[in-house]
């Protein structure tokens, strides 16, 4: 049996939603992630900086991880090799 994740604490959340909320972005993202996930993980890292929202790369699996949302868990699936 496997543990489920523990909750995201930190900026993961808010910077998840932040870039939710930017459609242009989001698909940006996919993109990248679809060929290169850990180019896409380092990038979603800077974004973070940039916005005063600093994260880790793990903050950031850990709270994909955690979504309970079809639209996440497929980026997740499609990008698993870097994130």
């Amino acid at each position: 049996m496997t543990a489920s994740p523990a909750p995201c604490t930190g900026n993961a959340p808010a910077l998840y939603a932040r870039i939710s909320a930017d459609h242009d972005l989001t698909q940006t993202l996919f993109r990248q992630a679809l060929q290169d996930p850990r180019g896409a993980l380092h990038r979603i890292v800077e974004l973070g900086e940039a916005c005063g929202l600093p994260v880790t790369a793990e903050e950031v699996r850990a709270h994909i991880d955690s979504l309970d949302d079809t639209a996440s868990k497929q980026w997740l699936i499609k990008a698993r090799g870097g994130l």
